[in-house]
């Protein structure tokens, strides 16, 4: 347990910061979860879009770093473009 002001201080903003993380990161899974269900459906382009905004807003706010995004959008653009060859 930290024992001087700072410390405590940066505890707390810790605990703050993370839960905030953990709920952006929550955010972004649950779209991809969206988009890949919705592969295959006249709403995939929309679905793809909305997903690609929602990882690029998680890179801006510090939570992904930019080349995992980029490799999580090609991943699913990827997806997208063998669904639409079928």
């Amino acid at each position: 347990m930290a024992n001087h002001k700072s410390a405590l201080k940066r505890m707390r903003q810790s605990e703050k910061r993370t839960a905030i993380n953990r709920s952006c990161i929550s955010r972004i899974k649950t779209f991809i979860k969206k988009f890949i269900s919705s592969v295959g459906t006249k709403y995939t382009g929309s679905a793809f879009s909305s997903v690609q905004s929602e990882i690029q807003r998680g890179v801006t706010k510090g939570v992904l770093h930019k080349n995992t995004a980029n490799r999580k959008i090609s991943r699913l653009n990827k997806l997208l473009k063998s669904a639409e060859m079928k």
